[in-house]
């Protein structure tokens, strides 16, 4: 296993294409979005949990900063990305085993397991945005206060890493043999301390975690929460109104416009008094923008696909099955996109 990982890591590039390559493969395979057909869609899932775990591994790779050995949290990212990737296999052999309204039973049970993991991953990450849903981990860069290089006592102008003669090695750095060196170096730690504890920064971030959060912070954990619920919801709501109905539709679209729209309040009002801890990284801002491009999704989703959206797919490919080629592709990029229709996991950007 430790050589797999080790080649992974050196062919990072060319695992990439190689799954790509893959992944792009499958969706030409023959009866691909056929309701009896479950092998291809095992074999996309097969596909799918491989590119996550090299991804993991890859992720995981030892550097000076981060040993082997010293990431002890569990692969939250792993889990979700491995539950999206088989959810498809299930909701194809739930289809095939229990028919069109037994599945929704499945698909159900499938996005409980998935909210609650990402429940987990918001609480473990110290209540921040999820990433792509959890499949990416959300590192915020905290200001480094115990990594900064200190002049000596003894020894001015030098640093804490400096190897001079009658030193020796300790878990916190380098201290001198005799008592007196000892003495003068706890002291200059707990300055140290003192002054690292004394920081704003610091203690601000302390305030965060101990103290009950305020408005801002109560109104991103809501938003972050319709965000991580908003799939098991929607099928809740297929299950009593099946999948025909507008109900599960619209209150899907809402729940959506509510919690991007607490999330915005919470963040600005945030940024505007000042509190480093709500405003947006760039990677929280690149997923803000994300979510709300999932929001096309629900021109495919039904009833809105049946009434509205495929009647337009139809009108394109009429018009444009006269031309050579361009509507070959055209005609072929159609019926991709009305099989992938019919699968829940496809549409339901959860």
């Amino acid at each position: 296993m430790e050589a797999y990982k080790l080649w992974v890591r050196k062919n990072r590039e060319f695992v990439h294409s190689l799954e790509s390559l893959a992944n792009g493969m499958t969706w030409l395979l023959p009866e691909r979005f056929s309701n009896s057909e479950i092998g291809p869609e095992a074999v996309y899932a097969f596909l799918g949990v491989v590119s996550a775990m090299n991804q993991h591994i890859i992720d995981t790779t030892p550097t000076r900063i981060h040993p082997p050995g010293s990431v002890d949290s569990f692969p939250w990212s792993l889990c979700i990305s491995m539950l999206k990737d088989v959810e498809a296999v299930v909701e194809v052999a739930a289809q095939y085993f229990a028919g069109e309204d037994g599945k929704w039973n499945f698909i159900a049970a499938t996005e409980a397991m998935k909210a609650l993991v990402r429940l987990a991953v918001f609480h473990d990450s110290g209540y921040k945005m999820l990433l792509q849903g959890g499949e990416s981990v959300n590192v915020h860069k905290e200001p480094d206060v115990a990594g900064v290089h200190h002049v000596g006592i003894g020894n001015p102008g030098r640093s804490v890493g400096y190897h001079g003669p009658g030193y020796v090695p300790e878990y916190h750095g380098y201290v001198p043999r005799s008592l007196e060196g000892r003495a003068i170096n706890a002291l200059n730690r707990f300055g140290e301390n003192a002054k690292t504890a004394l920081d704003p920064e610091w203690l601000n971030r302390l305030r965060r975690t101990s103290e009950s959060p305020g408005l801002s912070g109560g109104l991103f954990v809501t938003g972050e929460a319709l965000f991580i619920l908003r799939p098991l919801i929607y099928v809740m709501f297929i299950r009593k109104y099946g999948i025909r109905s507008w109900t599960p539709w619209l209150i899907s679209l809402a729940v959506d416009l509510t919690g991007m729209g607490v999330l915005s309040y919470a963040t600005s009002q945030g940024s505007r008094s000042g509190d480093k801890f709500y405003q947006l990284s760039s990677s929280e801002k690149d997923e803000f923008k994300r979510r709300k491009l999932t929001w096309a999704l629900y021109i495919m989703r039904d009833p809105f696909f049946a009434k509205y959206t495929k009647n337009r797919l139809e009108k394109t490919d009429k018009y444009l099955s006269q031309v050579p080629f361009i509507g070959f592709l055209t005609a072929k990029l159609i019926e991709l996109l009305e099989g992938a229709q019919t699968r829940y996991t496809y549409t339901s950007g959860s």
